[in-house]
């Protein structure tokens, strides 16, 4: 399979590649040439699948040309260890809860694949030592980060906004140790997003270090993220409630949005999707006018969509030809304030006993408004509500409990090495590396 850059102006690359480079020469982003249909007869029986043989099956139309089956079947299986259940919230709204893994977040899917994928790779090419670039806006960073914990010639480095993220999720990548740093940038997530994509395109830094990203700009990262879509859909199916599928996906950087358009492309049944925004709102405000105009992200209590400029949004260009039609053919979209957001975590918990995470709570609540009748509505739940401990006690007037695998990473001690957001000190830095 070869990749292409969504700016057109760089050589086709090979998955291997498009990995290990994960950005372009011409700050484009990789897109797959062609996404292949799944044959009928896997959708005829999804729903007596597992996950895992679910997943190696989207696995094998995304990579099966250019990893062993062998290799890649131990990718998928090592990589998702822990289910992804549907949980029925109201009776025709379902949870997709993605925060079984690890760190308690969906990027566990995507970071574990590619510290696996970029693994193997690196010993194909017999690579001594890559560093992967990663800027989080909160749970990108920890899912990376332990993902790849320990991994052999890998150094992260983990850039996150000085104060806009959480205590828990700062302390999910500022404790490891080992070949994890954590740089704490005094900006915004796009200043460290900015950082990371100018690092890939200086040419004294990368003669001087080998260089990755693990943000979802990488293939390795968002195009896992479709397995679960398809494992949603298994459920639902099983249930007798997949016929009308309408999937709501809380949108940030739209990584994990564009998997299930992929997802949709290789024939998934899912009548729509709704990408649902806070504050942030500029993929909404382009449905309305057919105008992209990105700007300074502003932060929420919903702060792993705070994007001001989605990076993905250049990949949904690409799958639909750029074309506003078609994309709002398939796409409609939602924006809601931190109030709103508020509001539906305390009527959720109040009507059904279900409690959202602040993202999660922009995904149900378009779904409450959006649905149309006989549609059956899934929200990704994108991460569990402790890792925002603090803005969901305070909204509910309860404690919450913490999970066994969260306070154990609160006992660590935070490690981080403090960042302007301009270039040049960035440069420096990792130059005397």
């Amino acid at each position: 399979m070869k990749y292409y850059s969504t700016n057109h102006q760089a050589p086709d690359a090979s998955l291997q590649e498009a990995v290990v480079k994960g950005l372009a020469s011409d700050k484009g982003l990789y897109m797959p040439e062609v996404i292949k249909s799944l044959p009928q007869s896997f959708y005829d029986n999804i729903e007596n699948l597992s996950f895992q043989e679910i997943a190696y099956q989207v696995a094998d139309a995304f990579f099966g040309e250019d990893v062993p089956a062998d290799v890649l079947k131990q990718i998928v299986y090592d990589t998702l260890s822990f289910d992804v259940p549907a949980v029925q919230v109201k009776e025709n709204i379902y949870s997709l809860e993605l925060f079984h893994g690890p760190t308690l977040a969906f990027k566990d899917v995507g970071g574990r694949f590619m510290a696996r994928l970029l693994g193997y790779f690196i010993r194909k090419e017999g690579q001594k030592q890559v560093n992967v670039l990663v800027a989080t806006s909160g749970d990108t960073g920890s899912a990376v980060a332990n993902g790849f914990l320990g991994v052999e010639g890998i150094h992260v480095y983990v850039l996150y906004p000085k104060g806009k993220v959480s205590e828990i999720q700062e302390k999910q990548f500022t404790t490891l140790g080992q070949n994890i740093t954590a740089l704490e940038v005094d900006g915004t997530f796009d200043d460290c997003q900015a950082l990371v994509k100018n690092a890939f395109m200086d040419a004294e830094l990368n003669a001087h270090m080998k260089l990755t990203s693990a943000n979802s700009i990488n293939v390795a990262r968002f195009l896992p993220q479709a397995f679960y879509y398809f494992y949603a859909y298994a459920q639902l199916k099983k249930a007798g409630k997949a016929d009308n599928l309408v999937v709501c996906v809380p949108s940030g950087n739209f990584g994990n949005i564009t998997a299930g358009l992929f997802g949709k492309h290789m024939g998934l049944p899912v009548k729509r999707f709704i990408a649902s925004n806070n504050s942030n709102d500029i993929f909404y405000q382009y449905l309305q006018t057919a105008q992209y105009n990105p700007r300074p992200s502003i932060a929420t209590i919903a702060n792993a969509m705070d994007v001001g400029d989605p990076s993905n949004f250049a990949r949904i260009l690409a799958l639909y030809n750029d074309s506003h039609e078609a994309i709002c053919s398939e796409i409609s979209g939602a924006t809601y304030t931190d109030e709103q957001i508020r509001e539906t975590v305390l009527k959720a918990y109040q009507e059904t006993g279900y409690l959202l995470d602040p993202h999660g709570a922009c995904g149900y609540r378009a779904l409450e408004e959006g649905l149309q009748e006989g549609e059956v509505g899934v929200f990704l739940e994108t991460a569990h509500p402790a890792k925002f401990l603090d803005t969901v006690e305070g909204i509910i007037g309860q404690s919450v409990e913490i999970p066994s695998k969260l306070q154990e990473f609160m006992k660590g001690t935070k490690q981080s090495i403090p960042m302007t957001k301009d270039f040049p000190s960035f440069k420096a830095y990792l130059m005397k590396e």
